[in-house]
């Protein structure tokens, strides 16, 4: 299995001038070497010895800091090409505003000393020989030092130096190996304005055995995580406006006589610092790791709705209303959708998960126990169904995506016949027999990947494999009633004096 990447980014305390020296030399090739290849495609062999060439006569820096300059501005030439073929990028050529430096396995090495409080230090290549720099480590660098330590991680041969916001950091990029388990549970997940429904169903209680024991276990457990996307949004839109016009009569116009025209007061530096200490991105990507670290928590088989190409338009609803609904469609627009799933998929590499879409017709307005269409119910959130009882919408979402996993969900849900599904099922013959009639908006490997696990799990009618909870069996503290446990330690035997 192919292994995940990780970076850990640590200060550097009292960075070297030479780092800073190296800089600009450093981008000024990455930004020639990314024009080249924007205007050519490609960059060739004689070419790329003739500037290398020209580099090191007309910058002092080691011979490794310039090739690793040169092939960071060819990755950056290419992926300016690719975003420009898809219509992400307008310019003519690409600029380069920031650079990291990256370190060769040669170039750089990791030194401990145990006399410091802080015994960590690095020593990397730059002009004028080797300089060793101190870094603060912090607890996940040591989480995956230990675990490196431990063989369970490797460390890449790359080091990166990046300097943001005048601070210096050393990137270090380890390489983890996913974990090899059987998926332990079923999770569905669906990620809504202000909130995150989940759904979670133990593999190990719908075994039968486990499922006749102990019935109430087999129940989805259904609950929402709290991501106040929207809220966010309504909240800094509402500051930032308020800056905008204290700024607007601060600076009211631009230009000379009759040409005069108010100037656009948002890319002033005043207002560019304003919105960089509201830090509204940073709590956005913190909600966003959460959502992925609670839904990729053991190995699993994690089901979503398979996302449309802009899927905020597609929330929003009907066009014609876009003039009132104008505060609904910024707060729409600030969800990070597409995020979510791909931070979801990138945990999961790492926790042995595997991740399917399904298709999102209709997940929200079915009722997952009748197979009924919802009505409106007088509130968005709640809708009622033709059996007299109500739904909450985010609920009835993840259930139907569970439903389409078992075997009662794949008949109603996965083939269109359901008559001739039925018969076939009451004969004995398995659901794979039918599978030309299934449904192409549900993929098949969902089914068949908790099918497989279902038949690895195994349970005995004495032993299941999931206990029930209820009151401790064995006695509290010390007590030893009809030898239930050993006595403690130095406790008089039964019918002994104590003295």
């Amino acid at each position: 299995m192919e292994k995940v990447r990780r970076a850990v980014a640590v200060e550097i305390e009292n960075p070297q001038p030479e780092l800073s020296a190296v800089e600009e030399p450093h981008r000024r090739i990455v930004e020639e070497v990314a024009a080249y290849v924007a205007e050519r495609g490609r960059l060739e062999v004689e070419r790329y010895k003739e500037l290398y060439r020209r580099f090191r006569d007309k910058y002092p820096l080691p011979a490794q800091l310039i090739q690793q300059a040169m092939n960071q501005g060819v990755e950056t030439g290419k992926s300016f090409l690719e975003a420009k073929r898809s219509g992400r990028v307008y310019k003519p050529r690409p600029e380069v505003r920031r650079v990291s430096i990256r370190f060769a396995k040669d170039s750089w090495s990791y030194r401990k000393t145990a006399a410091s409080a802080a015994p960590v230090k690095i020593a990397v290549s730059l002009p004028g020989g080797r300089r060793e720099v101190w870094i603060k480590p912090h607890r996940r660098f040591w989480l995956y030092w230990w675990k490196v330590l431990r063989k369970e991680v490797e460390l890449a041969s790359t080091l990166v130096l990046k300097r943001r916001r005048g601070r210096w950091y050393a990137v270090f990029i380890f390489d983890v190996a996913p974990k090899k388990e059987t998926p332990a549970e079923v999770v569905a997940f669906d990620v809504n304005e202000n909130s995150v429904a989940v759904a979670k169903v133990s593999l190990l209680s719908t075994v039968d055995a486990v499922a006749r024991w102990n019935r109430q276990y087999v129940d989805p457990a259904v609950y929402s995580i709290k991501t106040d996307f929207g809220r966010l949004a309504k909240r800094y839109e509402t500051v930032r406006n308020a800056k905008l016009e204290e700024l607007k009569r601060k600076y009211p116009f631009v230009g000379r006589d009759e040409d005069e025209r108010r100037q656009n007061v948002a890319d002033t530096r005043e207002f560019r610092r304003f919105a960089r200490r509201l830090r509204e991105r940073r709590r956005k990507e913190g909600q966003v790791r959460h959502v992925a670290r609670e839904v990729t928590k053991s190995p699993a088989v994690i089901i979503t709705e398979e996302l449309g190409k802009n899927p905020q338009e597609e929330m929003i609803g009907i066009e014609e209303k876009r003039a009132k609904k104008r505060e609904l469609r910024h707060r729409v627009k600030q969800t990070p959708f597409r995020k979510i799933l791909r931070a979801v998929e990138d945990k999961a590499r790492e926790t042995g998960s595997v991740v399917f879409y399904v298709s999102s017709f209709r997940n929200s307005k079915v009722c997952p126990i009748h197979f009924a269409k919802l009505e409106d119910g007088g509130d968005w959130h709640v809708l009622r169904c033709l059996h007299g009882h109500v739904v909450d919408r985010d609920a009835a979402a993840v259930l139907n995506m569970l439903w389409k996993i078992t075997p009662e969900g794949v008949v109603k849900g996965v083939w269109w016949d359901m008559k001739e599904a039925r018969k076939r099922l009451k004969k004995g013959i398995m659901p794979k027999d039918v599978a030309k009639k299934r449904n192409p908006l549900v993929p098949w490997p969902v089914a068949y990947a908790v099918w497989t696990s279902l038949k690895t799990l195994k349970a005995s009618p004495q032993w299941p494999a999931v206990l029930a909870r209820a009151a401790p069996m064995t006695p509290a503290q010390g007590a030893d009633e009809g030898g239930t446990r050993a006595p403690p330690h130095g406790a008089p035997a039964r019918g002994e004096e104590v003295s």
